[in-house]
């Protein structure tokens, strides 16, 4: 871990990362691509010292309120957010200036902040997104080593339901020969439709690999899956997409499964909700209240 200071927070559609890097250990992160130009060791996680004051500044200057993204490229709940807080700082302040929060997480950490969740979702938009891949408990600690567990996350979700917090589910990566089976992806749809996910965002069962992510990838593979290396090879070369042979009746079956428990699952319309800000009516009567004071 080491810190840096950075020029900026949010880019040009409002999403940031307060982090650079990161310690799940996920075998399949596309983050860790030579593309992103990352000049330091992935799980040398980079801290951006900085950024709730750049935020604070950013969002004050704001004339419109919109949602704020958050962990699109690192994980908002690495383990060393534990200590620095800086997740919940940043919640805080978009809590503070009235706008609206989205992030994307594989950790049951979360919940830590549900006060702060429950706050903003009662004045504006709060909808929180939970990467879901292995139904499996030991296949999941194969993939995805330092994350919580699949059972996990899907308790997480079922708090933030009981809360009244809206969640959708990114269904992704499905791994060629590893969980792109019929039992895995039913195992992940009915905690889907238990924990009353509003939406699963799917694109199709397989995965990307490119330069850095690929090598990392085979590397974990060549330790826990003996011999399927050298089947990625034969069956993919250097494809950028890794389709499983399964892709179309487990994605039929996903569509059908979605539209029986009217779940969205249109990633276009998933997207549009994802970004558009809302302010809740309770929240215009205590602006109203503010005014006349």
């Amino acid at each position: 871990m080491h810190f840096t200071k950075v020029k900026g927070i949010l880019s040009s559609k409002n999403g940031m990362n307060l982090f650079r890097g990161c310690t799940h250990g996920c075998i399949y992160c596309d983050s860790r691509s030579k593309c992103y130009q990352m000049n330091h060791d992935f799980e040398d996680v980079e801290i951006k010292e900085n950024a709730i004051q750049l935020l604070d500044d950013c969002l004050k200057r704001k004339r419109k309120k919109c949602i704020i993204g958050l962990g699109s490229m690192t994980d908002p709940y690495i383990r060393e957010e534990l200590r620095l807080k800086k997740t919940r700082q940043a919640l805080e302040v978009i809590n503070k200036r009235g706008f609206g929060i989205t992030l994307i997480t594989k950790s049951a950490d979360i919940i830590r902040d549900l006060d702060l969740l429950t706050e903003i979702n009662a004045k504006t938009k709060c909808v929180i997104q939970m990467t879901l891949t292995t139904y499996d408990g030991r296949l999941c600690k194969l993939i995805e080593p330092n994350v919580s567990t699949t059972k996990e996350r899907f308790e997480a979700l079922r708090a933030l339901r009981d809360a009244g917090i809206p969640t959708v589910v990114w269904l992704t990566p499905i791994l060629p020969f590893i969980n792109d089976t019929e039992e895995n992806l039913m195992g992940i749809l009915n905690y889907c439709k238990e924990a009353e996910v509003k939406g699963i965002i799917c694109f199709g069962m397989g995965l990307t690999l490119r330069e850095g992510n690929r090598e990392y990838f085979y590397s974990k593979l060549d330790k826990n899956f003996l011999g399927l290396k050298n089947r990625y090879i034969r069956e993919f070369g250097r494809s950028y997409m890794v389709n499983s042979k399964n892709n179309y009746n487990l994605m039929q079956m996903f569509h059908r499964f979605c539209e029986k428990e009217n779940i969205m699952h249109d990633n276009g319309e998933i997207f549009t909700y994802l970004k558009t800000f809302e302010e809740k009516e309770t929240s215009k009567q205590i602006s109203f209240f503010d005014d006349c004071r």
